[in-house]
């Protein structure tokens, strides 16, 4: 008989971000092998934890085919090394893939199903352009269900500026240099890069090299240079794509445990699941989805938004981030938000990013005994929201 458990986030490794693209670092390098090299990072780095005893597999892909196909949990699974008897899955929630294979996972865990789980995603947007092989049912359109408009991410954060004219784009230029910035500065000091795993890449040249570190950042934003792009989804729009996350590849993987295998093996998990929940918005606006979804997880924690002393959110855009932050009443610039930046610096891998957040999140924990309880929260395309509550086992007010 299977017994209730908390849901632990033991840890979170993933591989650098890339460009997509025919000059990204990963141009060669196929989705599934991304998808490998973290979870063989993860494993080498947990030798406590047996490989027979991972009970699920789950990897989020958004286009799941040809090297993003084939049941991804599973054949990366074999291909990392795992045992045969490990079984897998893929999953699919567009940009919440990864977020959605942790609560997924997290499911099992809590009704005593799994002891251990891998969770995380993988995009290779530079192979798997997003939306290039769907075929949308037309009755979307014809109902009125979903606009055609609403399939270009772009499309929709132009009309979350429409819809709300206080959110200027001087703000949203403001805060993705912040990005660029804070990103910077936590390379600078060592923050990042723990939690990378290196990859092997070859040019088209056939050299060979060891990609580390996100490629795309650019510290050197500035102001002025932001208000002088173009705004390519709208004629003298406000979006550019200094305000958006660029195209990239990458992949994540994180490690989740029940407190029966946390107890058994001496582990040290680096964050306690609280509670999590998806909600769905229009799909032409579909940048807001975090606002309902993080009112739902904090109604079931029994919180309220200033309990929460950390945010890793999204920054699929920048006008996503400030919907949220002006919903909320916290200032653009508040340092509990995406204190080491985001993915307008660091790139946004679709179906790979929310384990990104919580390997974050986890991270500042470990530097932040003051704070209890933190979020990850992000976008979806088609109109939907995620957010995941956590809790610092490093709290010092934390009751035993």
């Amino acid at each position: 008989m299977t017994t209730p458990t908390n849901v632990y986030f033991v840890d979170g490794v993933r591989t650098p971000f890339g460009r997509a693209g025919e000059k990204g670092m990963y141009h060669n390098t196929r989705a599934d092998d991304l998808a490998v090299k973290a979870i063989a990072g993860l494993m080498a780095r947990n030798p406590d934890v047996p490989a027979e005893r991972i009970d699920e597999v789950i990897i989020a892909a958004t286009s799941q085919q040809g090297d993003q196909g084939l049941t991804l949990g599973r054949t990366a699974a074999l291909l990392a090394g795992l045992p045969e008897s490990v079984p897998g899955f893929a999953i699919d929630r567009m940009c919440a893939g990864a977020m959605t294979s942790v609560t997924t996972a997290s499911g099992g865990i809590g009704i005593g199903a799994y002891d251990f789980a891998l969770a995380g995603g993988v995009e290779h947007m530079g192979r798997h352009p997003f939306g290039t092989v769907v075929d949308p049912n037309p009755r979307l359109a014809a109902e009125g269900l979903v606009s055609p408009e609403a399939l270009n991410m772009g499309a929709t954060a132009e009309r979350i500026h429409d819809r709300f004219p206080e959110l200027t784009k001087e703000r949203a230029d403001r805060f993705a240099m912040h990005s660029q910035h804070k990103t910077h500065a936590a390379y600078q000091a060592g923050k990042i890069q723990p939690d990378l795993v290196p990859v092997a890449v070859t040019d088209s040249e056939g050299a060979m090299s060891l990609a580390v570190e996100d490629e795309g950042r650019r510290p050197e934003t500035t102001m002025e240079g932001l208000a002088g792009l173009r705004t390519p989804f709208r004629p003298h729009g406000k979006v550019t794509a200094g305000t958006s996350s660029p195209l990239t590849d990458g992949a994540t993987i994180s490690l989740l445990a029940g407190s029966r295998a946390v107890e058994e093996f001496g582990l040290a998990p680096k964050m306690r699941l609280v509670s999590f929940a998806f909600a769905g918005v229009d799909p032409e606006i579909m940048g807001i989805g975090p606002i309902p979804s993080t009112e739902k997880a904090l109604r079931k924690a029994g919180l309220t938004i200033d309990d929460i002393g950390l945010f890793e959110l999204n920054e699929a855009f920048a006008i996503q981030v400030l919907s949220l932050l002006d919903h909320f009443s916290i200032e653009d610039d508040d340092p509990r938000v995406n204190p080491w930046g985001g993915a307008i610096a660091m790139g946004h891998p679709l179906a790979a990013t929310g384990v990104r957040l919580m390997t974050q999140l986890a991270a500042q924990f470990a530097e932040r005994p003051d704070v209890q309880y933190g979020l990850t929260a992000m976008c979806v395309g088609l109109g939907q929201g995620g957010s995941v509550i956590w809790e610092n086992p490093h709290y010092y007010g934390r009751r035993n």
